[in-house]
């Protein structure tokens, strides 16, 4: 199952810092830990797991998170006044966050 999360105002390359650490974990542990950071990143990429893992009707403990993946998304360029009538750019970036869950194998590990 999977969940989109497009043009959330986050940087995409903080955001990749924390779905590198959830990829692969149960989806349980995965809330768990993102529940628990101070990063305003971990906010967006909670809510598209849970988003995913309400998607498909299962119960967190049931899934891991198979792929987690961020895209830069439009950035929004604003300007900001300077000293003597000059401006300089600011880039604010958005991402799109993509989060696809898959339910445990039950097979023995051989």
């Amino acid at each position: 199952m999977k969940s989109v999360l497009k043009s959330i105002r986050v940087s995409p390359t903080k955001t990749r810092l924390i779905t590198q650490e959830v990829q692969g974990m149960n989806a349980e542990l995965a809330l768990a830990a993102l529940s628990f950071m101070p990063n305003k990143a971990a906010k967006y990429v909670y809510k598209a797991i849970a988003s995913a893992v309400a998607n498909g009707g299962f119960e967190p403990e049931e899934v891991i998170v198979k792929s987690c993946r961020v895209d830069a998304g439009p950035v929004l360029k604003r300007w900001m006044p300077r000293a003597r009538g000059r401006a300089t750019p600011l880039r604010k970036p958005t991402a799109h966050i993509f989060v696809e869950i898959a339910e445990k194998s039950k097979g023995k590990d051989k």
